[in-house]
């Protein structure tokens, strides 16, 4: 029953969180409309299309592992009990914050539209804030060592080029 309480949970803050603020808000600031590239070269579309190709499935997975795995949400008035370090983890502390950024400045460069650069740069900045604020300070007093030796090997925002092994 906890898997399934999971799932559901992290399905509801999906939408409430990510498809929101990746989805929704971008969609009403361009409604999806093609401005000229960034700087007349097309090739950024290109880069933009990429970023939201790798950002959008390691969104998914990462809330797919604390429903499955941590057997609880990414929300914080529903945390996981277990700390969550496998896939993306392994390369990065906050995979699901750098996911979404990703997926709205490539879609900045696929529209071609700077109030989406400001958007994912306003927005990062408030996920940065959280997680020195809240989040850290509060994986340290729930996971305590644990996370110490997650933190110690595991880039917060840079990923890793080889993925990190729990000892």
């Amino acid at each position: 029953m906890q898997r399934v309480s999971a799932v559901l949970g992290s399905a509801l803050f999906f939408v409430v969180a990510p498809l929101m603020l990746a989805g929704f808000v971008p969609w009403w600031i361009t409604h999806w409309g093609f401005l000229p590239a960034f700087f007349g070269f097309d090739l950024t579309r290109a880069i933009g299309l990429m970023l939201i190709i790798a950002g959008v499935p390691g969104v998914v997975d990462s809330f797919a592992r604390f429903a499955l795995q941590g057997l609880a949400t990414p929300a914080p008035i529903a945390p996981t009990q277990k700390l969550v370090v496998t896939g993306l983890y392994r390369y990065v502390r906050n995979p699901i914050y750098v996911g979404v950024a990703a997926v709205i400045s490539g879609q900045a460069l696929l529209f071609g539209d700077w109030r989406l650069l400001w958007y994912a740069a306003l927005l990062w900045l408030f996920f940065h804030v959280f997680v020195l604020v809240y989040e850290e300070p509060t994986l340290k007093e729930t996971f305590g060592a644990q996370y110490e030796d997650f933190r110690a090997n595991v880039p917060r925002w840079v990923p890793r080029l080889n993925p990190w092994r729990v000892p």
